[in-house]
């Protein structure tokens, strides 16, 4: 066989070799990016639903007044940002935290508790930020198989010359995680 036509095929699958690792990358990419799309519809439910729910809160604790400047500037702070960077996530957490605080407040209010609009809102808050855990799980999933794809040999000679990067994941912030931790098991009986 002749050297040139031995050199041509290896050059060749070399050549292959690496835009069969290009591809990967940019799809392990565009699945983080989509698996973030679906954490941001549920976000900018939450987002929506904020102003009701504060103003149902407002009507019952007046006296209340820095928590519902927490939560109108957390919820500011992520109208600010967005994609699926790390400051997007972080104010995200920052509004959690936020609304964390306005249910405590909620707590001190019986009549506010009972109040059936608060039960709605609160319903409705609840079924969002299930809907959010779950496409989190799913986001950080393809965000962890994108960053091990990027370090892995031999993606990670050509991955910082196209851009490719370790990417955050969707974390909750220590006062979420430990609000979650304590919150009573909800239970509910018949339909």
């Amino acid at each position: 066989m002749d050297t040139g036509l031995i050199i041509l095929i290896v050059l060749g699958v070399i050549v292959l070799g690496l835009i069969m690792i290009y591809n990967r990358l940019v799809a392990l990419r565009q699945t983080r990016n989509n698996a973030f799309s679906d954490i941001d519809v549920q976000l900018k439910q939450r987002f929506d639903l904020i102003p009701n729910l504060v103003e149902t809160v407002k009507g019952y604790a007046t006296h209340e007044q820095s928590v519902f400047e927490n939560v109108t500037q957390a919820r500011a702070q992520v109208g600010r940002t967005s994609g699926a960077g790390t400051d997007r996530i972080q104010a995200e957490g920052m509004l959690g935290s936020a609304l964390m605080g306005l249910f405590a407040v909620a707590e001190n209010y019986p009549q506010l508790k009972a109040d059936q609009n608060f039960q709605r809102l609160q319903a409705e808050l609840s079924d969002i930020e299930n809907k959010i855990a779950a496409a989190r799980r799913f986001f950080n999933s393809a965000t962890n198989e994108y960053n091990t794809a990027i370090q892995q040999f031999p993606a990670n000679l050509m991955a910082g010359m196209f851009g490719f990067h370790n990417e955050g994941f969707f974390e909750l912030d220590p006062a979420q995680t430990e609000a979650i931790r304590n919150a009573p098991p909800e239970v509910k009986f018949g339909g």
